[in-house]
């Protein structure tokens, strides 16, 4: 069995990490797992409880647990159509579609990119490492490493701001100019700064520069400022989500990962990844300029 180490779940002890992704399994045998040497950290064995996981980090446990595994979260490989738009021996780009989540969770039901990741990779030969994260409903490019030393450096390029993300976003009432939102997120400094491109009637089409990488960050900045994003159905308005759905079809949030540029994590190179909006989200804008 092996398990993806995401930016949710690192930054714990391995042992913490088990008990959460093995949730069918008595702690007594995750604890003998890692004494008789059955669990291992990106090809090495740990048996220290303690030791601490980053993400990008693969959790193989060399132990047959089926016997528990009607709760425990397996990641197996599922052939799935990916849309990649870079690939090199050290990182693989996908322009993710919107509808599917990242990763198994306690309401993620059915096939996720990581087990279609995990198909391609063995197929290709490497595993795949999770270094940053899109929402289920938000599209556009998503960053993932084929090695732990790639995972590992783009890991904290992430946690540092060594990359550069831009998203288009789709926001309730009218802006205008620049602007730049810093509320803290869980208690943790959230800073985004935007650009409006286009005005309509009711809506705004802004670009957003993200500085720091907060869960639902844009989704709750926006929501919080009285400009929830169009379709977002935690934080926004629902009045607004029912119009443009009624109107435009729109089953989704209307936001995309348009870009993220950063210098390659082994060579000397600045790569810079686009993902074009896709049809239905293009469908809504030209439905307005009319």
């Amino acid at each position: 069995m092996e398990l993806s180490v995401s930016r949710d779940n690192a930054y714990g002890r391995l042992d913490k990490f088990l008990r959460k992704q093995l949730k069918n399994v008595p702690l007594s045998e995750i604890y003998k797992l890692l004494r008789i040497g059955k669990i291992s950290v990106n090809g090495k064995i740990i048996k220290d409880p303690a030791y601490e996981l980053e993400p990008g980090d693969n959790v193989r446990i060399d132990e047959d647990l089926s016997r528990y595994a009607r709760q425990t979260t397996l990641v197996r490989p599922v052939p799935l159509k990916l849309d990649i738009i870079y690939e090199d021996e050290d990182i693989l780009a996908l322009n993710k579609k919107a509808g599917i989540a990242l990763h198994p969770g306690d309401r993620t039901v059915g096939t996720t990119l990581i087990h279609g990741l995990m198909f391609y990779g063995k197929q290709k030969g490497f595993t795949p490492r999770l270094v940053h994260r899109l929402d289920r409903d938000t599209s556009g490019v998503l960053l993932v490493a084929k090695n732990n030393r790639s995972a590992r450096i783009l890991s904290h390029m992430f946690r540092e701001r060594l990359l550069d993300k831009e998203y288009l976003a789709l926001v309730a009432g009218r802006l205008s100019g620049h602007g730049r939102i810093e509320l803290p997120i869980d208690g943790l400094e959230a800073v985004s700064e935007y650009e409006v491109l286009e005005n309509f009637k009711e809506v705004t089409l802004v670009r957003v520069i993200l500085h720091t990488g907060r869960t639902h960050q844009i989704r709750r900045h926006f929501a919080a400022v009285g400009n929830p994003v169009v379709g977002d159905t935690i934080y926004g308005d629902k009045d607004v989500n029912r119009r443009f759905k009624d109107a435009f079809g729109l089953k989704r949030q209307f936001l995309h990962c348009l870009r993220i540029s950063f210098m390659h994590p082994t060579r000397p190179e600045k790569i810079n990844l686009k993902a074009p909006l896709p049809e239905e989200l293009e469908e809504v804008l030209e439905r307005l300029r009319t």
